[in-house]
């Protein structure tokens, strides 16, 4: 019997061998060249990049100290950007539920429905908040309603798109004992469905509201209401001390939001 000991001994212990060694070095340089390339092809003015710091400073000596003459009007667009995301969120619980469930595998009434649904999942993801912001400008006007449509449009997306999946995930034994006994439909949804996915529901409306609080200060810029409206004003006029106090109002409001909703999450989870 040939004893294989020795040459065991000799041998050293490699993660890849020559083959998947060479398909690694490949990836990666195919991945230096496309990063190579894509700097290449936006065309960076680098001579504005190197002088980024002093641009900092000289904008950080502008904008201290903050101006506070201003803090009740900017008071009252924080009100009117948290009522944005929180009426956007509600609409959002009425659209995005039904499509949830005919996007869902295992509730969707047929095929059609199922793709029906997804299109509309896929369509509201796809497009920018500050997009439909836009688009919705356009129609309407300037002001909070097209900020409303805008984030509850966006928003359709996220939660349809999570529920589907907590829908798609549900135990199947008490539709089906439902079922057995006759239930319609509407007691299905109601009393086997429903109760496994409100803890899933809750968090994300909670997060998804924690979100529209964030992208709702920015509405503003393409006047769609909110505290994005001051802050432009602001930034037009180079009124910086007011920047600086928008800003900093920015970070309390979404620090507050942060807050709230671990709090909700703690109390609901």
């Amino acid at each position: 019997m040939v004893d294989h000991a020795g040459e065991l001994a000799d041998r050293v212990w490699q993660r890849y061998d020559r083959r998947e060694r060479l398909i690694r070095y490949a990836v990666l340089l195919v991945t230096l060249m496309v990063v190579y390339w894509a700097v290449r092809d936006i065309d960076i003015f680098w001579p504005w990049v190197w002088d980024a710091p002093n641009q900092i400073s000289s904008l950080g000596a502008r904008m201290w100290p903050p101006d506070p003459s201003g803090l009740a009007a900017i008071l009252n667009a924080m009100v009117e950007t948290v009522h944005i995301a929180t009426l956007a969120t509600l609409l959002t619980i009425f659209v995005a539920l039904p499509v949830s469930y005919i996007a869902a595998q295992n509730t969707t009434p047929n095929r059609f429905c199922l793709w029906l649904g997804r299109f509309i999942l896929v369509s509201s993801r796809s497009v920018n908040t500050i997009i439909w912001a836009l688009l919705f400008v356009a129609i309407f006007g300037p002001g909070v309603l097209a900020g409303i449509l805008a984030i509850m449009f966006r928003s359709i997306g996220f939660i349809g798109k999570l529920m589907g999946e907590a829908i798609e995930e549900i135990d199947r034994r008490p539709v089906e004992a439902m079922e057995a006994t006759g239930a319609s439909k509407a007691k299905v949804i109601a009393y086997a469905i429903v109760p496994q996915v409100m803890p899933a529901f809750f968090a994300i409306v909670i997060l998804r509201w924690d979100i529209n609080i964030r992208e709702s200060t920015v509405l503003g810029l393409v006047g769609a209401g909110g505290i994005g409206v001051i802050l432009q004003g602001s930034i037009d006029t180079f009124a910086w001390p007011t920047v600086a106090t928008i800003l900093i109002a920015i970070v309390v409001l979404v620090l507050i939001g942060e807050a709230i909703t671990s709090l909700l999450r703690g109390k609901v989870l």
